[in-house]
Formats: structure tokens, C-alpha cells, sequence
């Protein structure tokens, strides 16, 4: 156990006796180091992720017990606020009423308790089909893509991101005057409203994406293909926690090879890859690490500094095809100039706002 979930994860031994006097024991045994909430789930759920886990622990704010219920009449899953042995007394372990049995202790010792929604355990072989399916979810895709006047733009990169077959996109305009909405909306996206702010209306669109799999896209960034199925695949790997697409300009421009070369060389090396390369993360870890900070530049740096910290950033080799305009507008060497004078002032320790105005 040690060799597999790491030895930062405290272990103790669960002692002798029933289920009952097994929870009792370790609940005890947390409260008495300290723990204000405790949490015991089983390890035969696989639909126990973060959320369920966050809403459980949200239900202690107001509520002296927390249930989880399984399908089969158990639980899950109980939360307690203190050390409460006489929930556990008396209760017939392995059958279909121990939930209900659990329900009419609490309520008589503690109180009325809180109830998530009802997950299937896995007991028998028949079983193996939630595991699987719960495997399935795990790989879902969803797309967010935030936007800011893209009419010109937003019809051809959804295109291509519904040829990759995601569970949803997720498009969050951040109050476009053009019909970027109303073309996102005609290309079967779901449209999101926010306050504009690139940081903002990503964070918006994690909030309610149902995906287990975070994929970030600019508006007139196209993804390679299958791009849905590199990135989850990727995130499978052992260590990596993030990544993103390798990057190429879609138009031909003077010095657009040294602009890739540069771009590439810096994603694969320090393992710093932009948002314009299409960033990947499962959605659990985005939510615990914060999201992106609600900079006005340089979110996604802030962003991939964090989650550095938990793991390894990836870059694979298929590449996104960006639009060129910035460097068009702007002019190559100004842009760079610019790009460079940003980064310093972020190494230097800049506010968010002083880097914005060095745009």
C-alpha cells in the first residue's frame, strides 16, 4: 500500500471487529489528532471523485453527519463532525438495510443527517460494468473555449473540435458585439456569458464542465485530430498532470519558422507550454490547484508553475495550427520584444496589473 499511494499518506491499522467498530475506532482516532471533519469512504465506489468528496465535507458546515448512499442499501460514504461510536453500534453490516438503520441512529443521536446522490459499489462481478463505466468517464473530453469578438474565427476551430468528438464545448463569451454567440450557438456549442477576462471565462467554463478532462482552446486555434483522445491518453501516463499540443502558425509569414522553433523549444524543455498550444488537465486537479488566476496576462504561466509543482507537463508532438495574426499585427520583432519584456517583468515580480500595461 505504501509503494502504491506513496509515503506521505498516513496508514493505520484498522484494528479488530466488525465494520462498525472498525469506523468507530478510526474516527476516534482522527478526532483525537486534531481533525474539526472526517471522512470515511469505501474502496469498492468508483464514482468517488473530488466532488463528491468536496460536497461531502461542504454538508459538515451545516449538518453533524453526511451519508453517501449506495444502490444496494449501504453507504459509501459517512462524514462525521465529532467522534460519534453509537452511530456504528447495532447495525446489521452487509445487508440492504444498513443505511436505513444508520439514518434512524443519527437521528436519534446527532441529528438529521445530509445525503449525496446514490452511487453504485462494486460487490460482485456483475458489478464490473460500473467500473467500467466510470473507466469510460474518466476519459470524457470537455472543450472550453473562450471568446471576445471571433466571428471570422469561431465557426472553423469548432469544426474541427467537434471532429474530435468531445463530451461538450463549452463556449464562454466574454460580451462580443459581433455574432460570435450566435454562430457558436448555430455550430451546436453550448454558450456561456462572463465578465470578459481570458482568465475569467475559462474558469467559468470549468465550473460547469461535466468532462473529466479539461481541454483549453483558443478561439482561432484549430487542434489537431483526435485531439480529445491525445490528451486523455496523455494524462494517463504516469506523472504527468498537464500538457498541451506542440505549436505551428496556420499562415506563412517571415521569420514564422524561428517563431515555432523558439515556442516548441521552450514547451518541450522547460516544460512551459502556452495557451495558445492547447492546454489539457484533468478537471479534479485544475479545481484543487486553484484554476487560473484572474490575471489580465500571464494566467496560463501562473497556472502551469502550479501544477508543475504536483507533476510533469507535457508536450506532444502534434501540433495546434494558431492563427499568425498577432505577429502580423504587431510586427515579429515588436511582438517578441514585447512577449520578452512581459516574462522579465514576471520574473521580476511585477504585479498582474504592471504587466498588463506592458502590452
Amino acid at each position: 500500500m505504501c509503494q502504491w499511494l506513496g509515503p506521505e499518506l498516513r496508514q493505520v491499522a484498522q484494528g479488530e471487529g466488525d465494520l462498525g467498530e472498525r469506523l468507530s475506532r478510526a474516527f476516534e482516532w482522527h478526532f483525537a489528532h486534531g481533525a474539526t471533519s472526517v471522512v470515511a469512504i469505501g474502496a469498492d465506489c468508483p464514482g468517488v471523485d473530488e466532488r463528491v468528496l468536496r460536497r461531502a465535507f461542504t454538508a459538515l458546515h451545516s449538518q453533524p453527519v453526511v451519508f453517501g448512499p449506495a444502490v444496494d442499501g449501504g453507504y459509501y460514504l459517512v462524514g462525521l463532525r465529532r467522534s460519534t461510536p453509537e452511530l456504528f453500534h447495532g447495525i446489521a453490516w452487509g445487508t440492504s438495510n444498513v443505511l436505513a438503520q444508520s439514518l434512524v441512529t443519527a437521528r436519534a443521536v446527532v441529528g438529521e443527517a445530509a445525503l449525496l446522490p446514490h452511487l453504485q459499489d462494486v460487490d460482485v462481478a456483475e458489478d464490473l460494468a460500473v467500473w467500467e463505466q466510470c473507466q469510460r468517464e474518466s476519459q470524457t473530453v470537455s472543450v472550453v473555449v473562450p471568446t471576445l469578438n471571433e466571428a471570422g474565427q469561431i465557426a472553423a476551430t469548432l469544426e474541427r473540435i467537434k471532429a474530435a468528438q468531445p463530451k461538450e464545448i463549452l463556449v464562454v463569451d466574454g460580451g462580443s458585439t459581433d455574432a460570435t454567440a450566435r454562430i457558436a450557438a448555430d455550430s451546436g456549442a453550448v454558450v456561456l456569458t462572463s465578465p470578459p477576462g481570458r482568465a475569467r471565462q475559462m474558469n467559468t467554463g470549468a465550473e460547469v464542465a461535466a468532462g473529466a478532462v479539461l481541454l483549453f482552446l483558443h478561439a482561432d486555434t484549430w487542434p489537431p485530430e483526435d485531439c480529445t483522445a491525445l490528451a486523455a491518453g496523455a494524462l494517463d501516463r504516469d506523472g504527468v498532470v498537464a500538457g498541451a499540443f506542440s505549436f505551428a502558425l496556420r499562415e506563412r509569414m517571415r521569420g514564422g519558422r524561428m517563431v515555432e522553433w523558439l515556442t516548441n523549444a521552450r514547451s518541450r524543455n522547460g516544460r512551459l507550454p502556452y495557451g495558445d498550444q492547447g492546454l489539457f488537465v484533468r478537471r479534479e486537479l485544475f479545481e484543487a490547484v486553484g484554476g487560473f488566476p484572474p490575471w489580465p496576462v500571464l494566467e496560463d504561466l501562473e497556472l502551469l508553475h502550479r501544477l508543475k509543482r504536483v507533476g510533469r507537463v507535457v508536450t506532444l508532438r502534434p501540433s495546434v495550427l494558431t492563427s499568425a495574426r498577432r505577429w502580423q499585427q504587431g510586427g515579429l520583432l515588436r511582438t517578441f520584444a514585447r512577449h520578452q519584456m512581459i516574462l522579465l517583468g514576471y520574473a521580476a515580480g511585477l504585479s498582474p496589473q504592471a504587466l498588463a500595461r506592458l502590452r
